[in-house]
């Protein structure tokens, strides 16, 4: 087996984009670590501690004859190893961790602050298992801000939101309308990518909803576009598809300001079923209109 140690950086660095591109979430650990024993420990801790006992059996060497062995009780046997002190405990989504994350949020005074706070936050467990943190880019100072869903495996990979063959996508989406890349503010509601692009919990959630909110609040949006069922359903708390929550205008409240927001179809699935392409037509059409009544687009 060829190891390591006989490739050059280049290779390495095609080898990990070939484990990346077929899926692999984690590393294996430089030295084996024996789990059951760890398990065994962490049941052995949470045990009461109960008094020894001793029971007794008496073995007969013959008729009217007999003497009394103790029998060891069974709580008297070795336990497993303890697991060592210095293995790394992972973060628990806990209100503890909610309140840390409000916190860090509402300290910081400008987009440059919170993305710093951000990246130095380990309270959340989708941190740990996420290659990239992804944070808002653009023009903070446009007033149109898009928010997509959680980071797919590209956004994570490249570091930035609306990546790969959707974020291609995207582009012409707002090209179409007359917008850039440049021209707005991108961000996510998830600053994370959930393993396996699965749904963040309800936990996850609320230890993020400070970091979107101020994220909001400090750049201060006139109109706000979202896109994908998850971004739609986190800032309009309605459990509805996107099919039923887009194209409506409604106002989502994040401060002390109350910001005008329209829902659509992400890009990704877009890609996935072409036929919705002319309902997100429908929606972007929409959200020109209303940059154009705000005066944030040139008619």
């Amino acid at each position: 087996m060829i190891s390591a140690n006989d490739l050059s950086p280049a290779e390495l660095a095609a080898l990990l984009h070939f484990h990346a591109d077929a899926g692999v979430e984690w590393l294996l650990e430089e030295e084996a670590v024996d789990r059951f024993a760890e398990f065994e420990a962490m049941k052995a801790a949470r045990r009461p501690q109960a008094q020894p006992q001793s029971s007794i059996t008496a073995e007969r060497s013959g008729p009217g004859e007999g003497r009394i062995a103790p029998r060891p009780n069974a709580a008297a046997r070795p336990a497993p190893a303890a697991v060592a002190a210095s293995a790394p405990q992972p973060a628990i989504p806990d209100g503890e961790a909610v309140q840390q994350a409000r916190f860090v949020a509402e300290a910081a005074r400008s987009l440059a602050e919170l993305k710093t706070a951000i990246e130095a936050f380990n309270g959340c467990n989708l941190k740990h298992s996420a290659r990239s943190t992804i944070f808002a880019s653009g023009d903070a100072t446009s007033g149109i801000m898009m928010i997509g869903s959680a980071p797919g495996a590209e956004d994570d990979r490249e570091g930035v939101p609306f990546s790969g063959k959707s974020g291609q996508l995207f582009d012409k989406m707002l090209a179409a309308i007359g917008l850039t890349r440049s021209s707005v503010l991108l961000t996510q509601v998830i600053p994370w990518r959930p393993p396996g692009n699965r749904p963040p919990s309800a936990a996850e959630m609320d230890i993020c909803r400070p970091f979107i909110e101020r994220q909001i609040a400090l750049a201060e949006p006139k109109a706000i576009l979202l896109l994908g069922n998850f971004a739609a359903r986190f800032f309009f708390g309605e459990n509805d598809t996107i099919h039923g929550l887009r194209g409506r205008w409604k106002e989502i409240a994040v401060a002390d300001c109350v910001i005008p927001a329209i829902a659509s179809l992400h890009p990704q699935d877009l890609l996935t079923a072409p036929v919705n392409k002319r309902l997100a037509w429908n929606d972007l059409l929409a959200f020109q209109a209303k940059l154009k009544s705000l005066s944030l687009l040139r008619n």
